[in-house]
């Protein structure tokens, strides 16, 4: 392989990784507030698409107004699915609100089929994404630019409001136990509902990069992608948003190179990201940035 060709690779992987980090970021920063693992994340990374689409191709809406506008209706979904799936069943068995989350995301998924159909659509990417440019002999894509400064921004912000702002002490807080935080004043439903929304938000935030990426949407789009970043998630350790980042990069460049040096592999993409989860937990089982915490019974 030339250097110009592993060049190549290693953008793409970055770019992959990237998208994979932002995603998996809501899904670690669920789990670090509430300690359950919303599945329903990659269904509502598939509505941000859906919302973009329309607001653009039915609407005529321009994507500069069409984009924020996506992140406020995915942040207000994702709420409303916490209202709905999650709060009733704050002090239920951790088994019921998993059945809870995925029963949510198989509504989402079919509904997005029976209100839009099953037929996948082409995304609307703005030629200022879609344009290329060459880096010596190497040809990207701006949109591969993008994604990183996309996915820094993000979680330079998150961490920000986490660390710096009372609503990140209340979510720390929260974190910690739900009981104290309560008698301590704060509220418990605002806090974990805001952490949805920002989640949501992050999610929305990775679909319409996805969409810009790999631009065909469809109803089911979102449950591979949303396996893929949990695993992210996982491998860097579930709750902790820095090892979820380093995570994503992991499986964004693996599954690349992988691609890329072993060609005959190719059909087993998908299969890579379990095998990796495997061997990563072999050896460290709360994932590489992951503490071991005591189970709360």
């Amino acid at each position: 392989m030339t250097l110009d060709l592993f060049l190549q690779h290693l953008s793409n992987g970055i770019s992959l990784g990237s998208l994979y980090a932002l995603i998996a970021i809501g899904y670690t920063m669920v789990y670090g507030i509430l300690r359950l693992i919303n599945f329903a994340h990659g269904d509502i990374f598939m509505m941000a698409t859906y919302f973009a689409f329309f607001g653009i191709v039915t609407f005529g809406i321009p994507w500069f107004i069409t984009f924020p506008l996506v992140l406020v209706l995915t942040a207000v979904l994702g709420m409303g699915v916490e209202a709905v799936a999650y709060r009733p069943l704050r002090d239920a068995p951790k088994i019921s609100v998993l059945i809870s989350a995925i029963g949510a995301s198989f509504f989402l998924e079919n509904l997005t089929i029976v209100l839009f159909g099953g037929v996948p659509k082409p995304f609307p990417a703005p030629k200022i994404f879609t344009d290329v440019v060459q880096v010596g002999t190497v040809s990207i894509q701006k949109l591969t630019f993008y994604i990183p400064v996309v996915t820094l921004i993000s979680l330079l912000g998150l961490v920000y409001l986490i660390n710096k702002t009372k609503t990140g002490m209340a979510m720390r807080a929260v974190s910690m136990d739900h009981e104290t935080a309560r008698v301590m004043g704060i509220n418990i439903n605002r806090t974990i509902s805001f952490t949805f929304g920002l989640g949501s938000l992050l999610a929305a935030v990775g679909g319409i990069m996805w969409g810009l990426k790999f631009p065909q949407i469809q109803p089911l789009m979102g449950v591979i992608p949303g396996l893929k970043c949990f695993i992210a998630a996982v491998i860097g350790g579930i709750g902790n948003i820095g090892g979820a980042v380093i995570g994503g990069f992991i499986l964004g460049i693996g599954e690349i190179m992988l691609i890329a040096f072993l060609p005959n592999l190719t059909g087993y993409r998908d299969a890579f990201a379990f095998v990796l989860l495997i061997l990563i937990l072999m050896s460290k089982p709360t994932g590489i940035l992951g503490e071991k915490t005591a189970e709360k019974v």
